[in-house]
């Protein structure tokens, strides 16, 4: 099988710079490829694009996430992207491109302090597409690969929840 991995950023690959004493979104692919290097029967095309926290994305920047999926000679898509704004792209996504399998995740902690929820995450989006879903446009997050309209952020709980 063949995915493509779009990597934009977000929580999910922060990291601590401790010159400047903050969590900085790096131009690499550290955490992804922790996660994929144990997996042995999938072939990644890894698009590393923007590397942004998505407060910070622009509808440039979706515009250019677009152009990379319809680019993509894979059907089957991950995107990686932060939390705070991954209702937008996704909505956009979900309207421009049908003739695809995408599925978007992220994490609420990035990858470097806490390994378990962008590795569930990611897992959980890798299985989906294995399992040859309907085309569309899912959000993977939190126990669950649902349609990107139907799962939420909830702030105040700090989780991803459906919405029916």
């Amino acid at each position: 099988m063949k995915i493509t991995v779009i990597n934009t950023g977000g929580t999910f690959n922060k990291r601590y710079n401790p010159i400047k004493g903050q969590l900085e979104v790096p131009k690499d692919n550290i955490a992804l490829n922790k996660i994929i290097e144990s997996c042995h029967n999938v072939q990644f095309d890894i698009k590393n694009i923007i590397s942004k926290d998505s407060l910070d994305m622009t509808d440039v920047d979706r515009e250019r996430i677009c152009t990379e999926i319809q680019n993509s000679i894979s059907d089957n898509i991950i995107i990686i992207h932060g939390t705070d704004t991954i209702h937008l792209t996704s909505a956009m996504i979900k309207k421009r491109i049908v003739d695809k399998k995408i599925v978007f995740t992220g994490a609420m902690v990035p990858m470097s302090i806490d390994e378990s929820e962008a590795t569930m995450n990611f897992s959980m989006a890798l299985g989906f597409l294995s399992a040859n879903p309907s085309l569309g446009t899912y959000i993977a997050m939190h126990g669950v690969v649902v349609n990107s309209s139907k799962l939420v952020k909830n702030r105040e709980e700090g989780k991803f929840l459906i919405q029916e």
